[in-house]
Formats: C-alpha cells, structure tokens, sequence
C-alpha cells in the first residue's frame, strides 16, 4: 500500500469531501474505473485496423478465457 499527497484547489476538496469522494475507498474505485475506461478507449482506437488486417474479434467466451489466464499469470506472480 502506498501513501500519496496531492495537491488541489480548495472549492474541489470541499464539494469532493461533501460528497465522500475523498475517501480511500472512493478513490480506489474512481481511479480503477478510469484506468479501466483507458484501456477500453485504447481497444476501440486500434479496432479499426484490426479490422483492415482481417482480425476476427474474440468471442466472448474467449475473452473469459484470456481475462482468467490474465489474472491467474498476475496472481501467480504476486502482482
């Protein structure tokens, strides 16, 4: 676990603490669901060349696949 301090402007941390935002959980979830919404906007940006290379998209049973071979290597390796 890490600790980090961020600087920012006073009226974002009063609205942002009125709203629970600031709490270590809040923040856990906000920042995994933006990397999240990255790594989507990053698929959809080369789908089209996929698509120009004749690149079939997986099933979704394959991706299943790939997510749990992901997680199970990520585990294995204690990151």
């Amino acid at each position: 676990m890490v600790t980090i301090q961020i600087s920012l402007p006073d009226d974002l941390v009063r609205d942002a603490t009125e709203l629970g935002l600031l709490d270590a959980s809040n923040l856990e979830a906000i920042l995994r669901s933006e990397i999240r919404e990255h790594a989507f906007q990053s698929l959809l940006s080369i789908a089209p060349r996929l698509a120009a290379a004749g690149v079939q998209p997986l099933s979704e049973e394959e991706v299943v696949a790939e997510v749990r071979a992901a997680r199970a290597e990520q585990y294995a390796s204690g990151t």
